[in-house]
């Protein structure tokens, strides 16, 4: 593995090095991160080893994604990549193809892309591998997603907050998460935080954070092999324990779930100095240990050595493909993390079982003369949709469910909670550890669950205050770019989408103020592609119902719902409000008198308080200047 990852920064010709190493076998422009591949290699290695002796289902997650070389190279050796991309065959020619195309425009990433077989989780933009993987485990009791976690990225808010994810996971019917916290010591050019702490105090932050870490320390290969071997089975058969003992008892309780703190050198295996500068160990090997090798020859002799050093020649037959010896210790089919149908959730996913909306419809006789609170009849689609979709359907809300009127949820499922318990909490707390109602006071922690949730295959909706929905738009901003790319592989299967209703709008802040008023979400969302993200403003609950039976059911889309949760007016009956949803945009004749002519004044409007404003204003307009004609339209589908 090593071996390749070295080979895909550097080489884009003789690939297996059969000839002297020359100039122009080198790349012109050398791009990639090798400090972090190593680790990477080493712990998918050491799953795979596992996966074979006890038949787990598995998928893996690199949180410093930036170190796709050391996931590249196992899913090329195991088969997977050359399946996929039939033109980087298992061969020499295949390679070579492999080395030239990475971080080469219009080839392969440089971090863990859609295009990576096996990948649900980029790790570009770092500190959501935690959330990402705790929600591909919850509702897959089989399922193993073991993490690594960079100790750079364990320095970002989101990461550290999502350590708390272990306290959600239901060992009856979920999976389990095995965090690998990688302590290569450095980022780009500074010591990492919790490499430079001791021991003492590393152990006693994640014992406090819920977990029971094991140590894996060294840098001399053979003897760190043995420890991780021995540590992560000690881990998978501690979490097969948990796990028997609560699904014998039928008791879901709270569990100190194993963690592995693996501390191996930054670059390991790679040149130890240039120049006279240390490198393997430091931040100097974060990218191109060596470069200017066409300036210095003596760089390029250094890194032919180097390269040499893995025995190209023992590894790989005549032909370029990996030796059988080597060939037979990766799992075979979908046992292989590459192919694992979990990381292409699409493959798994099952539609949506969906009561008829209309159902849950307002009455409305004449328009504008009853008032509802907006999300109230959603939250009784949402309680109906979890009832019959028990098993991989969930709602996700900052603290917010109750108060955003979807509280109907909790006639089917309460809120997940395995800590303490208070006699209080009987008293209308809504919590349980059976709970699918996901509740949790850190929008990104949410929201890496969720995307994890939806990237394997299942269905979810999100609700949050629209001035705090900024809190994510970094993260809104990744899942679209991941959707933007799934959508030109054929091999990845769509995925449902991500619902996400923004409510506590910046209209109605009776006694919250301007901290709770910002409606620029919305420009965030229209800088995207309409391919990808959608925007949604009814005017009323019968349009939000429809506009919501429309989202649940769609795919590979960012759905954002606007509508605020409290009373309004209600304008449409339901056979009007799927007509005009439909459209997306109307005319309402009821509001409009320019019947037969051109109108003097079009009034539009979009979203429920500015429907009600611009209305209040057509009538104005009729009592000041009865004879103007107007033409009243609504939009609803805004983008």
């Amino acid at each position: 593995c090593n071996y390749l990852a070295a080979g895909m920064i550097y080489l884009q010709a003789n690939p297996l090095l059969r000839e002297p190493l020359k100039i122009e076998h080198i790349k012109n422009r050398l791009l990639g991160h090798w400090g972090a591949s190593p680790g990477l290699s080493f712990t998918y290695i050491h799953l795979n080893r596992l996966i074979n002796k006890y038949d787990i289902d598995a998928i893996f997650l690199a949180g410093p994604g930036h170190g796709a070389p050391g996931v590249l190279a196992p899913v090329y050796l195991e088969g997977t990549y050359s399946e996929v991309y039939p033109n980087k065959g298992e061969d020499v020619e295949g390679m070579c193809e492999l080395f030239k195309e990475f971080s080469f425009p219009g080839g392969i990433g440089s971090h863990c892309t859609p295009e990576l077989p096996g990948s649900i989780h980029e790790g570009g933009e770092l500190g959501y591998s935690v959330s990402h993987a705790f929600g591909a485990a919850f509702d897959n009791p089989d399922l193993l997603v073991t993490v690594v976690v960079g100790d750079g990225e364990s320095e970002t808010g989101p990461l550290a907050t999502s350590w708390h994810s272990n306290k959600y996971i239901n060992p009856i019917r979920d999976g389990a998460v095995l965090p690998v916290l990688h302590l290569n010591g450095y980022k780009i050019n500074n010591p990492t935080l919790l490499s430079r702490i001791s021991h003492e105090e590393l152990e006693d932050l994640f014992k406090g954070y819920g977990w029971t870490p094991h140590f894996v320390e060294g840098d001399e290969p053979e003897d760190m092999h043995q420890k991780m071997a021995a540590t992560m089975e000690d881990c998978v058969l501690e979490i097969r324990r948990i796990q028997q003992e609560a699904r014998v008892s039928g008791k879901p309780e709270r569990a100190r779930w194993p963690m592995i703190i693996l501390r191996s050198p930054k670059g390991w295996t790679g040149p130890k100095s240039v120049d006279g500068h240390k490198v393997e160990g430091f931040w100097r090997s974060h990218q191109v240990p060596l470069s200017g090798l066409k300036e210095n020859p003596a760089h390029l002799k250094q890194l032919e050595d180097w390269m040499r050093s893995y025995k190209p020649e023992e590894l790989f037959d005549a032909s370029g493909r990996l030796i059988p010896e080597l060939r037979s210790l990766a799992p075979k089919g979908t046992r292989r993390m590459g192919t694992n149908p979990h990381a292409n959730g699409g493959l798994l996913r099952k539609p949506l079982r969906i009561p008829d909306f209309r159902d849950y419809a307002i009455k409305v006789d004449k328009p504008g003369q009853i008032t509802a609170e907006n999300t109230r009849p959603l939250g009784c689609f949402l309680r109906d949709i979890m009832r019959q979709n028990i098993t991989n359907f969930r709602v996700f809300g900052p603290d917010e469910n109750s108060s955003n009127k979807l509280d109907a949820i909790y006639e089917v499922s309460k809120k997940l909670w395995l800590a303490n318990y208070l006699p209080e909490d009987a008293d209308g707390g809504q919590l349980s550890p059976d709970g699918r109602v996901l509740e949790m006071l850190s929008e990104h922690t949410l929201e890496g669950w969720f995307e994890g949730y939806l990237l394997t295959g299942r269905h979810g909706f999100f609700s949050t205050y629209e001035a705090f929905v900024h809190v994510i738009d970094s993260m809104f901003n990744q899942h679209a770019k991941w959707l933007d790319i799934s959508h030109h592989l054929p091999w990845r299967s769509p995925v449902s989408s991500l619902n996400l209703l923004i409510t506590s709008t910046v209209w109605r802040q009776d006694h919250n103020g301007f901290t709770h008023q910002d409606p620029g979400f919305l420009d965030v969302v229209c800088n995207k592609s309409p391919e990808v993200c959608r925007i949604y403003l009814p005017p009323d609950v019968n349009c939000l119902l429809s506009v919501a039976d429309h989202c649940l059911k769609s795919t590979n889309y960012i759905n954002v719902i606007v509508c605020d949760k409290q009373k309004h007016l209600q304008y449409l009956t339901m056979d009007e409000a799927i007509a005009h949803c439909t459209k997306g945009i109307s005319i309402w004749p009821k509001a409009s008198n320019d019947a037969g002519c051109e109108p003097d004044v079009v009034m539009a409007s979009a979203g429920d308080i500015p429907t009600k404003e611009a209305l209040a204003a057509v009538v104005l307009l009729r009592e000041n200047f009865p004879d103007l004609k107007i033409r009243f339209v609504n939009v609803v589908d805004l983008f």
